[in-house]
């Protein structure tokens, strides 16, 4: 059931409870997502971040996501994730996404309110919701991180009119271990002068404990899950191939790996 951001998250507000924003790469993870999510009876959001963009252009997977999320009977945001052009979030409007997030966070202060603002312009009307990102989230093995300031989470939170808010309290893209614990200080500093959704990029390195409490008790609305799911594809892709030596078929060898990671998604969901 195809769905918008504003919606998903506003009732994950209200609830007191995170989404998964679920990084996708190709036609069977995202699949495989959807039916775990139809299974947990959760809402989920499918993204298509520039590693998926490189490799399928975005009409395509704009189509992919919307026939998946219309597949099962829960809510599914289709969400285009780390745009960097209001260019590309138009095409991404074509192309049926739902949610947009544009990531202005390398650009001075006030260039990032403007272009994130003209964003949320272009979606208005079309329930679309869109998420921006202050402060910079960084990488494990590349940039580093810079902290969300929250007087300028404020003025940006005011000045855009963004339905969520990336913000960067320690949580680092990429992390391959779960042992990073988040600023809760900064966290309640940021939640006491906004009530945008809070969104996490990075989720998949955050503490397990932390990341389901913060979950139930704070801003946050949002974890996007990445390198856990994607390691865990890479495992079970290499013991199908470990049980199997002689299969070569790309059909059948997917698809026992499709269900392998609804058991993987599902898992995930439940851990938020």
């Amino acid at each position: 059931m195809i769905t918008n951001l504003t919606d998903v998250l506003q009732d994950a507000a209200r609830n007191h409870y995170a989404v998964a924003g679920v990084v996708c790469l190709g036609w069977e993870d995202m699949r495989a997502y959807a039916r775990a999510a139809q299974a947990e009876g959760r809402p989920l959001i499918l993204q298509a971040g520039p590693g998926c963009r490189k490799h399928t252009p975005l009409p395509i997977l704009g189509a992919m996501m919307c026939h998946v999320a219309d597949s099962v009977s829960v809510p599914v945001v289709v969400h285009l994730d780390h745009s960097r052009s209001i260019d590309e979030c138009r095409a991404g409007l074509a192309a049926g996404f739902t949610g947009l997030m544009f990531d202005g966070s390398h650009l001075p202060l006030l260039e990032n309110i403007a272009q994130t603002r003209a964003v949320v312009e272009l979606a208005q009307g079309l329930k679309v919701g869109v998420e921006g990102e202050i402060g910079q989230v960084g990488y494990a093995a590349g940039a580093a991180s810079l902290g969300t300031n929250a007087e300028e989470a404020q003025l940006f939170a005011q000045r855009t009119g963004v339905d969520a808010m990336a913000v960067s309290i320690g949580n680092v893209h990429l992390q391959s271990d779960s042992v990073t614990l988040l600023d809760e200080d900064l966290l309640r500093q940021i939640e006491a002068l906004t009530d945008v959704p809070l969104v996490i990029h990075g989720g998949s390195g955050v503490d397990p404990k932390q990341r389901a409490e913060l979950g139930r008790s704070s801003g946050i609305c949002k974890y996007n899950i990445g390198t856990e799911l994607r390691r865990e594809f890479g495992r079970e892709l290499r013991l199908i191939l470990a049980e199997h030596p002689e299969r070569f078929d790309r059909n059948e060898i997917f698809s026992d790996l499709e269900d392998r990671m609804v058991e993987v998604a599902r898992r995930m969901l439940r851990s938020l």
